[in-house]
């Protein structure tokens, strides 16, 4: 029988706002009673099936390392604390075995693409995020997810490569998953393709392509959303047909291409939190400030 309690949230998770989520920078000091309720809903988390999850995947990650990409997760999650495995646990409903999975997967993508992590720190990446590739929207939208925008029209491949604003973007998702309501309400990605040129087109390579696909499926413990792309010219459709192959169904499902009919797009958002450029009513983004909110002075490697 459900409580009244939970009815209560599940009522509340109809009608929320952005009001209604902690904050996106720093780690979550207090989960909202209403995304707890999503957790156990979504995500079938509770207190016995989190402790019983983290037990078995420990042992899971023991009996397992037998070749080298296993062992790779046993040097990377043997010992770590039970907050870094939770984020695994989340990002795949905890069911143990596709968690394992996802554990392999992001150490694959580390061993497939070693140029994205070398040097890895947030100093290396802070002048790129300063000029907005990506920008991190400071408050959550309505449903408490992490916005990321993507403006392309000023972006000069030649200035800024593409495997630097990959390397942004797995900076950004490493510190952002630390906050536990971003575990559990995930990410969206709105990109505006206003601008984009046929340099950017024959610029960008295929193989370039699929190592970000590789990013937003199986790699990272982020629950990805959705991805909005807007005002796209014709020859957009070009880039995206060598994408398509390498993405699979769910994330296909997840990206709306919307053009210039913004209808759909605009019901998502309150508008008041989209910045102009995106097309809505917000203020212009200070990205400098943005950087300042994920790093500080921090200079890690991940």
């Amino acid at each position: 029988m459900v409580s009244e309690e939970e009815q209560a949230m599940r009522s509340k998770l109809e009608h929320l706002s952005v009001k209604d989520h902690g904050p996106v920078f720093g780690p979550s000091h207090k989960i909202p009673p209403h995304t707890v309720q999503k957790a156990k809903d979504e995500l079938n988390e509770t207190d016995e099936r989190r402790a019983s999850s983290l037990k078995e995947l420990r042992a899971m990650i023991k009996d397992r390392a037998a070749d080298d990409l296993t062992k790779l997760v046993m040097e990377r999650f043997g010992d770590k604390p039970d907050s870094l495995l939770l984020r695994f646990l989340r990002a795949r409903k905890f069911d143990v075995n596709r968690t394992y999975e996802l554990m392999k997967g992001y150490m694959h993508f580390r061993k497939e693409y070693p140029e994205l992590f070398e040097n890895l720190t947030p100093e290396a990446v802070r002048s790129t995020i300063e000029l907005g590739y990506p920008v991190v929207l400071p408050s959550r939208d309505k449903y408490g997810r992490v916005v990321l925008l993507f403006n392309i029209e000023n972006w000069d491949l030649e200035e800024i490569t593409f495997d630097e604003i990959l390397r942004a973007y797995c900076v950004i998702l490493e510190k952002l998953l630390e906050n536990e309501e971003t575990q559990i309400n995930g990410f969206v990605l709105i990109e505006n393709f206003r601008g984009f040129t046929m340099q950017h087109a024959s610029g960008i390579k295929p193989v370039e392509l699929k190592k970000m696909v590789d990013m937003l499926q199986d790699s990272f413990p982020a629950r990805f959303k959705a991805v909005h792309v807007t005002h796209q010219p014709w020859y957009f459709t070009t880039t995206y047909n060598v994408v398509k192959p390498f993405m699979k169904s769910k994330l296909l499902e997840r990206v709306f291409v919307h053009g210039d009919e913004l209808q759909n797009y605009l019901k998502e958002f309150d508008e008041d939190i989209i910045p102009a450029e995106f097309d809505g009513k917000g203020q212009a983004c200070d990205y400098q400030a943005i950087a300042n909110k994920l790093f500080g002075s921090e200079d890690t490697a991940l």
